[in-house]
């Protein structure tokens, strides 16, 4: 069904739901009863006897087990034994990766796991997102996870950051207003969907789909119905173990033949056929693959990549052309500050993620942040939502990436939130807004002086500014200075970085 293009009080009526109570316990148990958990369906794993049987099934490990077979029956044992030795080896490299390489996908699917607030019987509770059923009424506000998909009927200043969808890690703006039937996913603003994140404001809206039934479990279907695709290296292999096979029948045929017509037993030709057969077969070509392949696995894996399959790891070799995109949701969509530019002076910040650990360098020498670098990271922090959070070893952000890098650099230079709130206060906030471009706030220090802050897109700034902080001096924004900030912003967004710009105003 199309929930994007019905109004408000039909969504209700076809969940069948009440918009002020929402749901009974009752009628949510009966409904769970009917369509199952609010799970993405996980395709059953083949048993760890079955996963190893698996790995006797290349084409080139046939024939060396045929080998095996000619070589015992020839009374070749420690050839046989010697081939066995090498196939198990073979077999039980690829085993071992197998399912080290599915223990990694299991523990990422254990990350995405969360509970909603939910309204039961007039009262709001929070259950697992598991147990959700299409009629719930939830609510969620900036930093939570959307459980299933939900037809949005109450918006505060929310945006969704939808890139595991859409590709576009650009946080979206919701509404509550019906849309047109045709409208493609990534427009339907009107909708939340399972397993995107909130990163601003709040919401309310009425589940219209659960588990398989929702766009993410769409792509869940997608992803386990594909078809098995044969690597490069496997069909080399495949083609060169035929090959192989032609060669030695060809030359059994050929030895026997001629052995036979110049007088020789046919006992005896056959099995010095069959010798010759065996010794033109490579036995140790899958191991010496295979120990390479483990090879190319692990230096993946120190780079942070899982690699399912042993082939696979091959096929990235293969690749001549890459094609990627610039907004961030390749890699884990975080950002980081890397450069500011200030002074007249291009600074260059270390560290990466939301640590709040880093240097900073000018012309490549390690430096402290001088005062005006100070000043603009913390006023950076001020006109902000973003929260770093800690969990275990890992360092996280509640809110919106951008502004989570610049709360990340302002504490990379001491601006620690303990500190910018015991020397700080907003007293009034402009929020962003599609048409502005901007954030503003107004902010009290201690001793009661004021500023006005604002961030936004460095072309919005840019033609409202008159003056620009030069040597900890305002000075009139000339000509040629407006050049020299636009040639920066153009010289950084060359080399694929998101570009910001800060300004201020002092206030009587």
């Amino acid at each position: 069904m199309s929930w994007h293009g019905l109004r408000i009080e039909q969504v209700a009526q076809q969940a069948d739901t009440n918009m002020s109570s929402g749901l009974t316990e009752k009628e949510a148990k009966k409904r769970f009863k009917q369509f199952g958990a609010n799970e993405l369906a996980v395709e059953k794993k083949p048993s760890a006897l079955k996963q190893f049987i698996g790995q006797f099934q290349d084409f080139m490990v046939l024939v060396l087990l045929a080998a095996t077979a000619i070589s015992a029956m020839l009374g070749e044992y420690i050839d046989a034994i010697a081939i066995v030795a090498i196939v198990i080896m073979n077999a039980c490299l690829g085993f071992v990766q197998e399912r080290r390489a599915e223990k990694s996908l299991e523990a990422l699917k254990k990350l995405s796991a969360p509970e909603s607030f939910v309204l039961r019987d007039g009262e709001w509770k929070k259950v697992p997102s598991a147990q959700l059923v299409v009629g719930d009424i939830v609510k969620f506000t900036s930093g939570d996870r959307i459980g299933a998909d939900v037809r949005i009927i109450e918006a505060k200043g929310l945006y969704i950051e939808e890139s595991s969808l859409t590709g576009e890690s650009l946080p979206v703006e919701k509404q509550t207003a019906p849309l047109a039937q045709d409208v493609a996913l990534g427009d339907r603003t009107n909708m939340a969907f399972m397993g995107t994140l909130v990163t601003k404001g709040s919401g309310v809206g009425i589940v219209v789909g659960t588990g398989m039934n929702t766009a993410m479990g769409q792509i869940a279907h997608l992803l386990q119905s594909a078809p098995t695709m044969v690597t490069p290296l496997q069909r080399k292999l495949e083609q060169l173990g035929k090959i192989l096979i032609v060669i030695a029948l060809t030359l059994t045929a050929l030895v026997v033949v001629l052995g036979v017509w110049q007088g020789h037993a046919l006992y005896d030709m056959f099995l010095a056929g069959v010798s010759l057969a065996v010794a033109a077969i490579p036995e140790g070509l899958p191991a010496i693959v295979t120990v390479v392949l483990a090879l190319g696995v692990q230096r993946m894996m120190k780079r942070n990549a899982i690699v399912r399959k042993l082939p696979a790891v091959e096929t990235l070799g293969c690749a001549s052309v890459i094609c990627s995109d610039k907004t961030g949701t390749m890699t884990e969509n975080q950002m980081t500050v890397t450069r500011v530019w200030t002074n007249n002076r291009l600074w260059t910040v270390s560290g990466t993620g939301y640590e709040p650990k880093g240097r900073f360098f000018y012309n490549g020498k390690e430096e402290k942040p001088d005062k005006q670098l100070q000043q603009l990271l913390l006023f950076g922090a001020l006109c902000n939502h973003a929260e770093i959070k800690k969990k275990g070893k890992t360092y996280m952000i509640d809110g919106d990436p951008t502004e989570g890098a610049l709360v990340v650099s302002a504490a990379k230079a001491g601006w620690t939130k303990e500190k910018i709130a015991h020397e700080f206060t907003v007293e009034h906030e402009f929020p962003f807004d599609s048409t502005r471009k901007m954030m503003t706030v107004i902010v009290k220090d201690r001793a009661n002086r004021r500023w006005i802050v604002t961030k936004g897109a460095p072309d919005m700034l840019l033609e409202r500014c008159r003056f620009i902080y030069i040597n900890n001096e305002a000075k009139p924004l000339h000509e040629q200075e407006r050049k020299t900030v636009q040639q920066t912003v153009n010289m950084l967004a060359s080399e694929a970085l998101r570009t910001i710009a800060i300004a201020y105003r002092p206030l009587s």
